[in-house]
């Protein structure tokens, strides 16, 4: 017997057939469908199958657009933005806040636009006057436009790090060494600052440069040491003009000082001989009309005035003695001094001076009188 002879007439599908009549379509239908309908529910009827099947699908279909919503909500901080790119397209840039865009069909990137990042370069630069300088600098930046940061550029990295070698090779060769070393280290940071800043602007890249920090520059080793011996040099060379400085500070105001006191001095003399030549001048006016009108009387007083001031200069006086020949030379400087210590040991007045001197001379006087006598 065949595999499909069932004997009796039977089909393998379980249905009767009359010698070659066909298998019985729709009675297989039936059976599967009644297969299928206890899955949705272990019914037997076609009603209940249908009835599971649609709420089975419906359950899945809510689930599944329950998750494709979760999926679409983000959070974006203060310090971020984001662009929306829809089908692979820019679409807007939003801000902080809670948001929702369809999954599969918009995408979002987010990036921190106020925080300040970080890029490190180290390198050989040529200077203009033909030296190698080896420096290290920190670029400070962050974004200004996050639409032109996510989507004109497509590794800021690598673009940052180009534009800033190219900004330094730049501002250093157009410096000498000294300038790149030493003194000018400020000005050659904030010169390649400007024109990294340019270059990113040319790219419109959306980077901002905040600052850019020289932290180390210096010759290549093979040269540091005579660097170093030129170095010292020119700190010797500053503390010299330093100390010349102050010693020419401290003595040029003595100098003025002391040529202010000698032409205050001229000038006082200067004042003094013109007065006393202007007071002259004004004497012998007067003593020519006193002259003109007695002669000899004025020669006579000029003569005595004349003579009162030579003597007194001298230190030694003449003393005519009466009733003598003899002329005495008395020692006038000895006398003042001893005069003047007298006057200093005494208190007397000028009478009783003028009574020593009297009594002095009257004794002279006598004792010179004596001495013709015993003479005679």
């Amino acid at each position: 017997m065949a595999w499909n002879d069932q004997g009796g007439g039977k089909d393998p599908w379980g249905g009767n057939r009359g010698g070659d009549a066909p298998p019985d379509i729709d009675e297989a239908l039936r059976k599967l469908k009644e297969k299928f309908s206890s899955f949705g529910g272990g019914g037997s009827g076609g009603g209940s199958f249908g009835t599971g099947g649609k709420s089975l699908a419906t359950a899945a279909l809510t689930i599944l657009l329950l998750l494709w919503a979760m999926l679409g909500a983000y959070q974006i901080d203060e310090k971020e933005q984001a662009i929306v790119l829809r089908l692979g397209k820019y679409s807007e840039t939003v801000g902080p806040g809670l948001h929702w865009n369809p999954p599969l069909i918009d995408s979002v990137e987010i990036e921190r636009v106020t925080e300040e990042r970080q890029y490190s370069a180290r390198g050989l630069m040529l200077t203009e006057d033909e030296n190698i300088a080896e420096l290290t600098l920190t670029v400070q930046y962050n974004i200004s436009d996050v639409k032109a940061f996510v989507l004109n550029i497509k590794d800021p990295e690598t673009t940052l790090q180009q534009a800033t070698d190219s900004a330094l090779r730049h501002v250093v060769g157009s410096s000498g060494l000294d300038d790149v070393i030493s003194t000018g280290r400020e000005q050659i940071a904030i010169a390649t600052a400007e024109k990294l800043q340019d270059y990113l602007n040319v790219y419109d890249s959306g980077i901002n440069v905040v600052k850019i920090n020289i932290e180390e520059a210096r010759p290549p080793t093979q040269v540091q040491e005579a660097y170093d011996d030129v170095i010292e040099a020119r700190e010797d060379l500053e503390r010299y003009i330093n100390d010349a400085q102050a010693y020419s500070n401290g003595i040029i105001p003595q100098a003025r000082g002391e040529a202010q006191r000698l032409r205050e001095e001229a000038e006082a003399y200067k004042s003094q001989v013109v007065s006393k030549a202007e007071g002259e001048t004004e004497r012998f006016v007067a003593l020519l009309t006193e002259y003109k009108k007695a002669p000899v009387v004025t020669r006579e007083r000029l003569y005595i005035d004349a003579m009162e001031e030579v003597m007194t200069q001298t230190s030694k006086v003449l003393i005519d003695s009466k009733g003598g020949n003899n002329m005495l030379y008395l020692p006038l400087d000895q006398l003042m001094r001893s005069r003047s210590i007298s006057r200093e040991t005494s208190n007397l007045d000028a009478v009783d001076v003028d009574r020593v001197a009297d009594q002095v001379l009257d004794r002279i006087q006598r004792n010179s009188t004596r001495q013709g006598e015993g003479r005679r």
